[in-house]
């Protein structure tokens, strides 16, 4: 590798020397203004890329504050040089107006260590691969590069030479298969393999070919998988070298430490760190056990992210900026541009709205709701913030009857349709539209997929059940036989008063809808019980089949997320962050009808037609085939009740945050802000 000299200058580039021969310096594109430069792909280069188009040599620059954030990263030794922490072929990034400056806390809001915390999520995260702001296109971001065979059974993924994980320590091909073998697949770290990698049931095989080239082989086709890596929240990579010592296959003296540090197995260290979850908001063990923590000496994994965590307390997370990232800007200034992250756990949603106002928050988008955005708007010059609205996806509230019950008798009134449908035609949209929505959105139905997103919806599926027709409504349950008792109120065939209760979390869905909902369900004779609760105890709750009705958002259904992952298709039509039922159905597969309960036919052909969903290009003849056939059976059977579609969304950021670009869609499919590169963001002085 030639010699580079590192500038210590703050965003701009300085003249470098290659032995006695002086560089020419790079221009300081932006999107704004790319100096005349096409890249590849949008809004960034490789490096050898940048130079060659710019006839220029790159040379590097820190942030001068990045060895105190470096002492403040437990464990962490001093600082190398950075022409050492850079990989040999770092990403050159154009910055969206300006060449950014270093420094500043980004300050956001979530309910708590697992609740709405995704947004700010997003803001530190990485993956292989992602989508740029266009949503559409696909490009790198750990991973410089990745090829498919013909058949789509086989993806491989080249990584960039000298990448280091924040501690320093290589960053390999070996860490992603490390991933998938050791602890994903391994039932002693993992007691059940996620299904969403598995694949016809089957895992994939894994291999580091080199340490820059992993390949992940498939039993079947899966031609739009490279969709998980570029908007999904879980990440195909874990420090080998940091959770490996804590294991027998890669540690000679892995029980001797183990006993030292009070583990009592491989994967009570690995859950200790790793908590077997890729969802990266489980508490860490700053939160579970700091004692613990502080004595190892290594309070949290290295990461590949933006910034790392150093402290958690159950009033928030602090997070610095990581002295190793891959990032550069086109002046060569090392990302991320901002110091610090603080998140901080905020469960009252006027609490949240207050700080916004008083100019405390630097960015939230995730359940800002659109009743918010008048209250928000009139404040803004009083918290020198912006709030505008972007278009959604994946914002449909649904109402989704618990067909797997555990009483038998509302399993049987919830698995008609015709309880859906007029449930359905007893709500008032029109209403619900102007008081919970300020007259935006459209009337629509929920169902398994994004229709903007995909050409394949039949119409019917959006639109049937919208009208607000009570005598229809009510001709429907008078039909099941759920007739009226004293006082007007339905009973069950059992003789019992027809009561449901509504148990929601305002992170998914408005208050104001559920109060409107309850009404006009009581009207047509059903007892309503109305329960707000955390998020945590929702998806507890639902998680255990204890609900009457399945509430949430209806996100992970856009086309290049559903064309990768089936769980929105099949029981349980949803996960554990957005639970949608259809648990036993799904019990009764997995068992191969040795547990649970037998679904209905169509119910059944919808694990094949997945399988084959998945295994063909979206966008092709038989994609469209077979995701109008299965639309067709979830929206014959109401599965998912929708409210009111195409719903504007507001987020606010504020006015000293600057490199934002407005939102192409706020939506968690695309996870958030990751799309809008949010590591050239910068905290004007």
């Amino acid at each position: 590798m030639r010699s580079k000299m590192i500038s210590l200058l703050t965003g701009t580039t300085a003249l470098a020397l290659s032995g006695t021969m002086a560089l020419a310096a790079c221009p300081p594109a932006t999107v704004a203004d790319m100096k005349g430069l096409s890249p590849t792909f949008p809004q960034q280069f490789e490096l050898a890329e940048f130079e060659s188009a710019a006839s220029c040599d790159l040379g590097f620059a820190e942030n001068p504050a990045i060895a105190d954030l470096n002492a403040r990263i437990t464990g962490n030794p001093d600082l190398p040089p950075l022409a050492e922490r850079l990989p040999e072929e770092p990403l050159v990034v154009a910055p969206y107006t300006a060449i950014g400056q270093y420094g500043g806390t980004l300050t956001g809001a979530s309910r708590g260590t697992e609740s709405g915390t995704s947004d700010i999520l997003s803001v530190r995260h990485v993956n292989l691969v992602r989508y740029a702001d266009d949503l559409k296109t696909i490009v790198p971001n750990v991973a410089k590069g990745w090829a498919w065979n013909d058949d789509y059974t086989q993806l491989t993924f080249t990584l960039r030479k000298g990448h280091k994980w924040s501690d320093g320590a290589p960053f390999t091909a070996h860490d992603v298969a490390f991933w998938y073998n050791d602890i994903l697949t391994n039932p002693a770290i993992t007691e059940k393999v996620p299904g969403r990698w598995l694949f016809n049931d089957e895992p994939a095989k894994v291999e580091a070919v080199d340490d820059l080239t992993v390949r992940f082989t498939f039993p079947a086709p899966q031609p739009n998988l490279i969709n998980r890596w570029a908007m999904d929240y879980g990440q195909t990579f874990l420090p080998r070298h940091f959770l490996g010592r804590f294991m027998d296959k890669y540690n000679d003296d892995a029980a001797a430490l183990r006993a030292e540090h009070g583990f009592a197995s491989e994967k009570e260290a690995v859950d200790f760190y790793y908590g077997a979850s890729d969802w990266k908001d489980v508490p860490s063990p700053l939160l579970k056990d700091p004692a613990k923590a502080a004595a190892i000496g290594t309070a949290v994994m290295p990461t590949l992210e933006s910034h790392i965590l150093v402290a958690e307390d159950s009033n928030g997370r602090r997070l610095v900026a990581n002295p190793y990232f891959h990032m550069v800007d086109t002046a060569g200034n090392q990302l991320p541009y901002i110091n610090e992250i603080r998140e901080d756990y905020i469960p009252e949603r006027d609490v949240v709205n207050l700080k916004v106002m008083n100019g405390e928050i630097t960015w939230k988008q995730q359940a800002m709701e659109l009743n918010d955005f008048p209250l928000l708007k009139e404040n803004e010059a009083k918290g020198n913030y912006t709030v505008t609205l972007a278009p959604t996806l994946g914002e449909t509230v649904y109402y989704s009857f618990a067909r797997n019950h555990k009483d038998p008798v509302l399993r049987e009134i919830f698995n008609d349709p015709r309880f859906s449908q007029a449930m359905s035609m007893g709500l008032d949209r029109g209403e619900i539209r102007e008081i919970v929505y300020l007259g935006q959105g459209t009337p629509a139905q929920a169902i398994p997929v994004e229709a903007r997103t995909v050409d394949f919806v039949p119409e019917y599926a959006l639109t049937q059940f919208t009208q607000h027709d009570v005598d229809a409504a009510n001709a429907l349950l008078d039909e099941m036989g759920l007739t009226k008792g004293p006082g007007g109120k339905r009973m069950r065939p059992d003789g019992k008063p027809l009561a449901i209760r509504i148990l929601f979390a305002s992170q998914g869905s408005p208050v104001q809808l559920h109060e409107l909902a309850r009404g006009m369900w009581e009207d047509l004779g059903i007892t309503v019980d109305l329960r707000e609760v955390t998020s945590d105890e929702y998806r507890a709750t639902a998680n255990a089949n204890d609900v009457d009705v399945f509430i949430w958002k209806n996100d992970g259904i856009s086309g290049p997320f559903i064309a990768q992952d089936a769980t929105m298709l099949v029981p349980p039509f949803g996960d554990f962050f957005n639970p949608g039922g259809g648990f036993e159905w799904a019990k009764w597969h997995q068992t191969d009808g040795a547990e649970g309960i037998e679904p209905p036919a169509d119910i059944k052909k919808l694990w094949d037609l997945a399988d084959q969903f998945l295994s063909v290009p979206l966008g092709s003849e038989d994609s469209s085939r077979i995701g109008e056939e299965i639309v067709r059976i979830h929206a014959d059977n109401m599965l998912k009740i929708g409210v009111v579609a195409e719903i504007p969304s507001p987020y606010v950021y504020h006015n000293s945050l600057q490199n934002v670009q407005p939102l192409t869609a706020k939506t968690y499919d695309y996870y958030w802000t990751y799309p809008y590169r949010p590591q050239q963001w910068f905290l004007e002085n």
